[in-house]
């Protein structure tokens, strides 16, 4: 999660949403997100190690993951908050001298890494949040290395289209969510994003990106009843969860879309 600095409903909410992602939901999205990062993470060009950017890392969650796998990580969040709960989360895990914590804003990531190059880069659950994600996203492209992945994780239409049908049987919201580009923001309250697949790709288009794969991610879990515990029952909706995610027909329809990006087209210099 990261917080888009002209809004301020994010600046006193940050322990919610660490504790947000200690729920069966919280735990999923990440769990999910992290699995499919770590299926394509490039290979480093030895010596050195893989460096990556989490911008709008939130609380750490993701970052420590990866610095625990000896990734270099920097995490960069516009919430002094956030990146306190980052820091001590790192220190607890013995991964500190692997994590750098940087406070600024994702719009200026060109401008704050010049001449930096990473090879993963994170960007969960910001674009539903900015102004401006295409400028995000171009941004995003001149700072990754010629073989980066970028993973992106968005929120989807076609994820608030079932909400309202199979949890709310809300009809009249199902129609206005098949054409919404807005839902609702039930941690931080106030609207959030949508995204279709061809929204986003012709952002990564414009930012000279491409898409390497696509996962769903909470395609099932979200529209279980009541009567399925989430916690009893997470490791089985956790494996269905990772064989529906890479599934096409099923990915379309999940809360999640998770995007593994590469660059379009290599630098005239080697970006290393």
């Amino acid at each position: 999660m990261a917080a888009n600095p002209n809004c301020d409903r994010f600046l006193g909410r940050a322990h919610s949403y660490a504790a947000y992602l200690d729920t069966p939901e919280g735990r999923l999205r990440s769990d999910l997100a992290f699995a499919n990062v770590q299926a394509f993470l490039p290979l480093p060009a030895a010596p050195r190690s893989l460096r990556a950017l989490d911008i709008g890392s939130g609380t750490g969650a993701m970052a420590v993951r990866l610095a625990k796998r000896g990734v270099h990580v920097t995490l960069l969040d516009s919430s002094p908050v956030m990146l306190d709960i980052a820091g001590r989360a790192a220190r607890e895990a013995e991964v500190g001298d692997r994590i750098v914590l940087k406070e600024g804003d994702a719009s200026g990531v060109a401008n704050l890494f010049s001449r930096e190059y990473f090879d993963v880069i994170l960007c969960h659950n910001l674009l539903e949040f900015v102004d401006d994600p295409g400028a995000v996203l171009r941004c995003v492209s001149q700072v990754m290395t010629d073989s980066a992945v970028l993973s992106l994780l968005v929120r989807t239409q076609a994820g608030e289209v079932l909400k309202a049908a199979i949890q709310a049987g809300d009809l009249a919201a199902v129609e206005r969510n098949l054409t919404a580009e807005w839902g609702s923001e039930s941690l931080f309250g106030g609207r959030v994003r949508l995204f279709t697949p061809g929204i986003l790709e012709d952002m990564l288009k414009d930012a000279s990106l491409v898409v390497r794969a696509a996962r769903g991610v909470r395609v099932l879990s979200d529209y279980l009843p009541p009567t399925v515990s989430r916690s009893a029952e997470y490791q089985k909706i956790l494996e269905l969860e990772r064989k529906l995610g890479s599934r096409l027909e099923f990915a379309a329809v999940a809360r999640y879309a998770q995007y593994l990006v590469g660059r379009a087209s290599p630098a005239a210099e080697p970006r290393t």
